[in-house]
C-alpha cells in the first residue's frame, strides 16, 4: 500500500515559520469561520511548546464560538500555524506533548459545529465552494492514479483526516462483464501524518491504526477483498449511497473491506462510499476523522456521495481511455516487423517509440525487405503504416526505387484523397557497395563514415505520398564499407521546441560524437548507437512518435564473389560444375564440392530448359556459401514430388533437401533462383 501523507503539500517548513502556497484542499482551512461552517478546522499539534492564552484583540486568535466570524467577502486569512502546527482538525497535547501531561487545547471545528444566525448560509456556500473545487481536481485527472490522487488530496484533510480508495481488480472496461467474484483491491491510502515522535503502532482514539501507520514510501498496496455475495459489503455496495459507519449494514460491510483486526473510530466517525461508474460499482471509498474532530453529518454523505459519483466517473474515463490508447498502440506495433532480417552483407537495428500521452499521433514505420542478389530494401515511413504492406509487395517484383514510390502513391490516392504520407525508400547493393534513394517529402538521411564524419545525404526531397502527379527521382551513392546509414521518422527531429532542420543538425552532431568515442578506426555499436540517438531527446520532443532504422554497411569483398555468364545450351551444367569447382578450390572450400556441383547442375539445368538469353551464375562467400542463377523466364519453379516413374521433377527435390536455405525470386527481367550452404 502506498501512503501520501498530506501535511507537506502546503509548502511550509519548520526552520522559517513562514506559510507558502496552499492546495485548494486546505484554502477554507485557513479562514477563520471554518469551525462553524461545517468543515474541519486547523488546530495545533501536540509536542510544540504549549500557546498562550488567545488574545481578544487578536483576530487570528478569536474564539468562533464566542464571536461570530466576519462576512466571507471580507474575511481576512490569518497567518497559519507552520510545521507541526499546521495540522488541520487536530488537537494540541498529541504524541509526546500528550505524554507529557499537556491538555488539550483550541476549538473542535467540523460539521458538528452548530451555526448560529446567517452561519448556516454561509456554511452552506463553503460546502459548494470545496466541493466544487474537488471535483475540478478530480476531473483534472488524465489517468487512474491521478484522479485517484485527486480525490485524497482534496479531501485530506480538509473534509476527512483520512482516507482509503479500494477498487475492483481487475476494473471492467466499457461493456465488458466481468466473470468471477468481485475482487476490491486497496489502491491508495491518504492520511494527516502523526508526530514526528508518535512511534507507537496504535493510536489511543481508536483511528484505524494498521492503515494509518503505513510509511509514505511504501509499495503498491496489496491488500485484497473478495466481496461475499450476499454478504454486508455487496449489500451496501448495490445500494450506491454511502453510509455512516455504524450503520447495521456498514458495521458488517467494514470488517470484510478492511478485516477483522481493524479497530474504527467512534460514532460518525466513518463514511463508507460505494464508488459507481456508468454501469457498475467499481470500488469503494473510505472516509474517517478522528476523535477530536467534529463527527460527520447528514450534509457530509451528500458531499461523500459527490465525490464518489465523480470520482467513479472519472476513473471509468481513464480505464476506457487506457484501453483505447493500448489498443491502438498494438495496432501500431502490428505494422512494425517483429524481426529484422539478417541480410549478406549489412547489420541491422531498430527502435520505435509511440509518442507520448497526450500527443498519440501514430502511423511511423519502417522495414528492411530481402531482395535478389543479396540486396535489400530499406524503408520508413510516416503517418501511414499501412502502406506497409504494399511497400513489400512492390519491393517483391524487385522495381527501383523511384517506381515503388510511384506506386505507392498511386494506391495512397485510391484509399481516400485525404491520405497523405512521407516515405523514404533505399536499395542497398553489398557487391557493388551502392546505395539508391528515392524520397517521398521524407527527412533526408544521414551517413555516420567510420572516420566520424556524419554526413546528411543530399537526396531530392519529393512530394509527400497521396500528392499524386508527380514524378519520383532516385540517386546512387557510395555506401563504404564500415559506414552507417540512419533512417528516421520526423518524430526524431522536429517538436514544439525545434524546427526539422535544427534537429537534424542535432542529430549529425550527436552521430559525431558518438563516433569519436569509439576511435577513428572503428565503427560504434549498433544497437548503442540507436540508443544514444534516442538519448538526445528531451522532455518536451514526444510530440509524434518515433521509427528509426540503422544499417551498418558491411559489404562483400570482391575476392568473395565469382560471377559467370553461361549460353544457354545443353553444355552449360557441364561447364557450370567446372566453374564453380575452381571458385571452391580457390576459397579453401573443396568439402562442398559434391554438394555444390550437383546443386549448381539442378538448377542450371532447369534455366538452360526455358531460357532464350544468357544466363547468369554467381557464387559467393559470405558467412554462408550463396549460389544464384538468373534467366529471362519470370515463370517461377515449383517444389513438386516426381512419381517413381517420371524420368525429370527431382531437382528442385534435391535442393530443398540438401540446402541450408533455397528461394525464387521473380525480377523485372525474368527470376532468380538461390540457395545457400553451411560454410
Amino acid at each position: 500500500m502506498t501512503e501520501h501523507p498530506t501535511s507537506h503539500d502546503d509548502g511550509r517548513t519548520k526552520a522559517s515559520g513562514a506559510a507558502g502556497p496552499a492546495e485548494a484542499r486546505g484554502a477554507m482551512l485557513r479562514s477563520q469561520e471554518s469551525a462553524a461552517m461545517g468543515l474541519p478546522a486547523q488546530g495545533d499539534r501536540g509536542g510544540d511548546p504549549p500557546c498562550p492564552e488567545p488574545s481578544r484583540t487578536d483576530p487570528s486568535r478569536t474564539d468562533p464560538s464566542r464571536t461570530e466570524p466576519p462576512r466571507a467577502e471580507h474575511a481576512q486569512v490569518p497567518e497559519q500555524p507552520t510545521g507541526s502546527e499546521a495540522r488541520p482538525g487536530a488537537r494540541a497535547g498529541t504524541g509526546a506533548g500528550r505524554a507529557k501531561g499537556g491538555a488539550k487545547s483550541g476549538a473542535k471545528g467540523g460539521v458538528g459545529a452548530a451555526p448560529r444566525g446567517g452561519d448556516k448560509a454561509r456554511r452552506e456556500g463553503e460546502r459548494l465552494r470545496f466541493v466544487g473545487s474537488a471535483t475540478r481536481r478530480i476531473a483534472r485527472g488524465m489517468d487512474l492514479d491521478e484522479i485517484v490522487m485527486g480525490l485524497c488530496r482534496s479531501t485530506v484533510p480538509t473534509f476527512s483526516d483520512s482516507i482509503l480508495v479500494y477498487l475492483r481488480d481487475p476494473l471492467p472496461v466499457g461493456e465488458e462483464r466481468p466473470v468471477g467474484p468481485v475482487v476490491l483491491r486497496l489502491r491508495r491510502t491518504d492520511r494527516i501524518p502523526d508526530a514526528p515522535d508518535d512511534s507507537d503502532d496504535t493510536l489511543t482514539d481508536g483511528v484505524l491504526q494498521p492503515v494509518l501507520q503505513l510509511q509514505p514510501d511504501a509499495g503498491p498496496a496489496a491488500e485484497l477483498c473478495q466481496v461475499r455475495i450476499g454478504g454486508a459489503l455487496a449489500e451496501v455496495l448495490r445500494g450506491v449511497r454511502p453510509v455512516f459507519g455504524e450503520s447495521e449494514t456498514a458495521r458488517a460491510a467494514l470488517p470484510e473491506l478492511l478485516g477483522d483486526e481493524r479497530s474504527l473510530p467512534g460514532p460518525r466517525r466513518v463514511i463508507l462510499a460505494p464508488l459507481r461508474g456508468r454501469r457498475r460499482v467499481i470500488g469503494a471509498a473510505v472516509f474517517l476523522r478522528r476523535a477530536e474532530r467534529a463527527a460527520f453529518d447528514g450534509e457530509d454523505l451528500l458531499v461523500a456521495a459527490q465525490l464518489a459519483t465523480h470520482t467513479a466517473l472519472g476513473i471509468d474515463k481513464a480505464v476506457l481511455y487506457g484501453r483505447e490508447a493500448y489498443i491502438a498502440d498494438e495496432l501500431q506495433r502490428t505494422m512494425l516487423p517483429e524481426t529484422l532480417p539478417q541480410p549478406t552483407g549489412v547489420k541491422l537495428a531498430s527502435r520505435y517509440l509511440p509518442a507520448a500521452e497526450t500527443a498519440r499521433v501514430g502511423g511511423d514505420w519502417y522495414d528492411a525487405i530481402p531482395l535478389p542478389g543479396s540486396r535489400v530494401a530499406l524503408v520508413v515511413g510516416d503517418v501511414m503504416g499501412q502502406l506497409r504492406t504494399t511497400a513489400q509487395t512492390l519491393a517483391g517484383l524487385d522495381l527501383p526505387p523511384q517506381e515503388v514510390l510511384h506506386h505507392l502513391d498511386e494506391q495512397a490516392q485510391r484509399l481516400g484523397s485525404d491520405r497523405m504520407a512521407t516515405c523514404l525508400y533505399a536499395v542497398y547493393d553489398p557487391v557493388a557497395h551502392r546505395i539508391t534513394i528515392a524520397n517521398a517529402g521524407h527527412p533526408p538521411p544521414v551517413l555516420l563514415h567510420i572516420g566520424g564524419r556524419a554526413e546528411v545525404l543530399r537526396v531530392p526531397a519529393g512530394a509527400p505520398i497521396g500528392v499524386g502527379g508527380v514524378d519520383f527521382e532516385a540517386v546512387e551513392l557510395d555506401a563504404p564499407a564500415g559506414a552507417t546509414l540512419l533512417l528516421y521518422t520526423d518524430g526524431l527531429v522536429e517538436s514544439r521546441l525545434r524546427d526539422v532542420w535544427t534537429g537534424i543538425e542535432q542529430l549529425r552532431e550527436r552521430l559525431a560524437a558518438t563516433a569519436e568515442l569509439t576511435g577513428p578506426d572503428h565503427s560504434p555499436p549498433l544497437e548503442a548507437l540507436c540508443d544514444d540517438v534516442l538519448d538526445m531527446l528531451g522532455p518536451g520532443d514526444r510530440d509524434d512518435d518515433i521509427a528509426l532504422l540503422a544499417a551498418r554497411f558491411d559489404g562483400i569483398a570482391p575476392s568473395d564473389v565469382a560471377y559467370w555468364y553461361l549460353e544457354p545450351e545443353d553444355s552449360a551444367p557441364a561447364r557450370a560444375r567446372r566453374l564453380a569447382r575452381r571458385a571452391l578450390e580457390r576459397w579453401d572450400l573443396s568439402s562442398h564440392t559434391d554438394a555444390v556441383e550437383l546443386l549448381v547442375s539442378e538448377v542450371v539445368t532447369n534455366a538452360v530448359r526455358y531460357a532464350s538469353r544468357p544466363i547468369t551464375l554467381r557464387l559467393l562467400r559470405t558467412d554462408v556459401l550463396r549460389c544464384e542463377v538468373v534467366d529471362d523466364v519470370p515463370q517461377l519453379p515449383r517444389l513438386r514430388q516426381a512419381r517413381a516413374t517420371d524420368e525429370g521433377g527431382r531437382g528442385l527435390y534435391l535442393v530443398n533437401r540438401m540446402a541450408r536455405r533455397w528461394g525464387a525470386t521473380r525480377l523485372s527481367t525474368g527470376k532468380v533462383v538461390w540457395f545457400e550452404l553451411n560454410r
